[in-house]
């Protein structure tokens, strides 16, 4: 996708509030009426190969933009109190995994690097303890640069680390300082060579358009250093600004904010530019080096989409460890205790630190599996699902999506035809837009404003 026809109409008109569909049904389904028992249930009969999720919510300073479940804090050792809990927890689940094996383990916040060295190691000797990890397992980390020395980045490279991913947001020091997180071009692109000379795997490099006072020309700049450093991955997130659920991002005047078509013109900037510099368009918020294993992925039609977005790993084999985490396996999900005293009350009493979960039923399996197939390869081939899902009349039973649909195929945004449904290259700006169309609990969701814009 290396061209975008930008129509303010057709903006105005899909641009609304809506999920980003790492699940189906969203975590706003979860409830606290969920039986715990199901969580074991769950797991003796989950795949053989599970990729586990770890939060680790600790910060030393406050960004305003986030959105993440987090504790901000100078404080080293309330670390150390928490890898006690994460300990007791994993000793909880050892017994309901069997023989299982975990074959991708994500480390996400939070920050992760606030952990010292000793206390990754312990994390990592933990991890060791309780599961059983494959030789060739993917382990990654996010990485917040102003708390990674270099010898902490060796570190992790020791301990086995193969992907990493930096936050980096914008280059530019206006917007930085608006956003609280002002940091070094210099370490950045540092701690990304030093990356490379390590043997990381991969590198993946965070930017977020939307944020308070980027304009076209400085983003742009920004878009260039990204290409410039070749990461594997880029990741072009919007930002969601929701001062209502947030508090931080209260701290950001409405007024420095880019209007939408402005913000829409950032996202335009990311997508030609990254595409002609040899980046394959996931959708929706990524991009990969063609010969990265994601886009190979898209290319042979396994990506999938989960939690972390997209992935190679499966969509339904996902376990969830620490606060406010959220597992998915087998149609089941279950989500963690987001606030630390109550995990921590949890976890001290010998209890899972569940709180609410929810099982999909066979409408939501069938939608769920619909949707992912459309956001990650923007087609559906209808014989092909009906056969798999023993559907006799496709758009019998998806007929109030049909009419949903109707206004996408008359823009050009979808095409549908006899044995296939196709969003355009134009549509896949929408992508998010359209799959809501076959989304179930979004006319009977009041809550629609909790979610962020499309775009």
């Amino acid at each position: 996708m290396s061209a975008v026809t930008w129509d303010q109409a057709l903006i105005d008109k899909y641009n609304i509030n809506g999920p980003r569909y790492t699940s189906y049904p969203t975590a706003l389904a979860l409830t606290s009426d969920f039986d715990r028992a199901k969580v074991g249930q769950t797991l003796a009969g989950a795949p053989k190969a599970l990729s586990l999720y770890l939060h680790l919510p600790f910060c030393h300073k406050l960004c305003y933009y986030c959105g993440c479940n987090k504790v901000i804090t100078r404080h080293q050792h309330k670390a150390d109190r928490y890898l006690d809990m994460l300990a007791k927890e994993m000793a909880m689940y050892q017994p309901l995994l069997g023989d299982r094996v975990v074959n991708q383990i994500h480390l996400g916040g939070g920050t992760p690097t606030f952990l010292t060295e000793e206390q990754l190691t312990r994390l990592w000797q933990l991890l060791n303890q309780y599961f059983t990890i494959t030789d060739d397992a993917e382990l990654s980390i996010e990485i917040d640069p102003r708390s990674c020395s270099d010898d902490k980045l060796r570190h992790l490279r020791k301990l086995g680390f193969n992907r990493v991913s930096y936050g980096v947001q914008d280059f530019d020091e206006k917007v930085q300082i608006a956003i609280n997180r002002v940091q070094d071009t210099d370490l950045i692109k540092h701690q990304v060579q030093l990356s490379r000379e390590l043997g990381f795997d991969s590198i993946n490099l965070d930017l977020i358009y939307g944020l308070p006072y980027q304009q076209p020309k400085s983003f742009a700049a920004s878009i260039d250093q990204v290409i410039e450093l070749a990461p594997d991955r880029v990741s072009l997130f919007s930002y969601a600004h929701l001062p209502q659920r947030f508090a931080g991002q209260r701290k950001i005047p409405d007024s420095s904010l880019p209007s939408a078509p402005i913000k829409l013109e950032l996202l335009q900037l990311g997508i030609t530019r990254f595409s002609a510099a040899g980046y394959q368009f996931i959708g929706m918020d990524h991009f990969a080096k063609v010969e990265d294993e994601l886009a190979q992925a898209q290319q042979q039609g396994r990506l999938q989409r989960n939690f972390q977005g997209y992935t190679t790993a499966g969509q339904d084999c996902m376990l969830g460890l620490g606060a406010s985490s959220i597992s998915q396996i087998d149609g089941v999900l279950w989500q963690n205790a987001k606030d630390l005293p109550d995990y921590y009350k949890a976890i001290e009493s010998g209890e899972l630190p569940v709180v609410k979960g929810f099982s999909l039923s066979a409408d939501d399996r069938l939608r769920a599996a619909l949707i992912s197939q459309v956001i990650c390869h923007f087609n559906l081939d209808l014989e092909a699902f009906s056969e798999q899902w023993h559907m006799d009349d496709f758009w019998g039973y998806f007929a109030n999506a049909k009419t949903k649909l109707q206004p996408f195929i008359e823009d050009g945004l979808v095409e549908v035809s006899a044995t296939e449904l196709k969003v355009t290259e134009l549509g896949r700006l929408w992508v998010r837009s359209i799959c809501a169309c076959f989304d179930a609990y979004l006319d009977n969701e009041a809550g629609m404003p909790r979610y962020s814009k499309v775009v």
